[in-house]
């Protein structure tokens, strides 16, 4: 059965083969980002992000199956914390009462392998509090003081921990909506490439993001991990964080990993 899907970043990497591969299978996308999609909005603008609902509402009719966030920002810049962190969760908050029109609604956020590196605990704190004005001023501190790649690592650590909250909530779970979190580590990409193409950054992968399983992949293979995630065949996953990581969360972290009592 078709089902209508709505994706962040689908102009190019993960969101892009998602894209690709669900049309193939026949379903409807509705794409959103800065380019070469169906709705085009710069996530990184409260503003624009504030028109997304009403816009997704008339391009789908008013009803919706699936919610992905795929789209990202790597530039050491604020804008990172605005497109990892509030992007993503305004994206699959504000389209859930469209959700709430599927027979089977899920949702998806894209987070990274960059969950679990080191990050600026003032800033990840600032996003739990949801407090947007000291987290952008946070995140433009350490722009300027050329910290800048802990607004990736803190936004993705901040928006994976929302989901495993969010999830079990009324409005989700309570709703018969599954909400999880894929976390990839190194897959191709145009942000990827140039580092997996040259000695220099393979090296610097295998020592930050080692992949025992196979290295790097190709972005089809998160595609296909997004897509049963989003399937009517799952019932029950949700509040997960997912690594699609050759192993590399295994690593980094070894196997305690369960140690909290309940």
């Amino acid at each position: 059965m078709s089902r209508t899907y709505v994706i962040t970043g689908t102009a190019s990497g993960i969101g892009k083969a998602t894209k690709e591969l669900l049309e193939e299978a026949g379903h409807r996308v509705i794409g959103i980002g800065r380019r070469d999609t169906e709705i085009i909005i710069d996530l990184a603008d409260p503003a624009q992000r504030a028109t997304m609902a009403d816009r997704v509402a008339e391009a789908s009719g008013g009803a919706v199956d699936v919610v992905m966030a795929v789209a990202g920002s790597v530039t050491t810049s604020p804008s990172d914390v605005q497109v990892n962190y509030f992007a993503a969760r305004e994206t699959v908050e504000s389209l859930r009462p469209l959700l709430l029109k599927s027979p089977a609604p899920r949702a998806v956020v894209v987070s990274s392998i960059s969950a679990v590196h080191p990050d600026d605990p003032e800033l990840t704190q600032a996003l739990r509090d949801d407090d947007e004005k000291l987290a952008m001023s946070l995140a433009a501190r350490n722009t300027e003081q050329g910290t800048g790649g802990y607004n990736y690592t803190s936004s993705k650590r901040a928006i994976s921990e929302w989901v495993r909250s969010a999830a079990v909530a009324p409005e989700w779970a309570g709703a018969g909506i599954p909400l999880n979190n894929v976390a990839p580590a190194t897959f191709i990409t145009g942000l990827t490439e140039k580092i997996v193409t040259t000695p220099e950054g393979r090296a610097m992968l295998a020592k930050t993001t080692p992949m025992p399983l196979h290295g790097p992949g190709e972005a089809v293979v998160v595609a296909r991990l997004l897509a049963w995630i989003t399937s009517e065949a799952n019932t029950h996953l949700t509040g997960q964080a997912v690594f699609i990581d050759g192993g590399c969360e295994a690593v980094l972290r070894g196997p305690r990993v369960f140690g909290k009592e309940i």
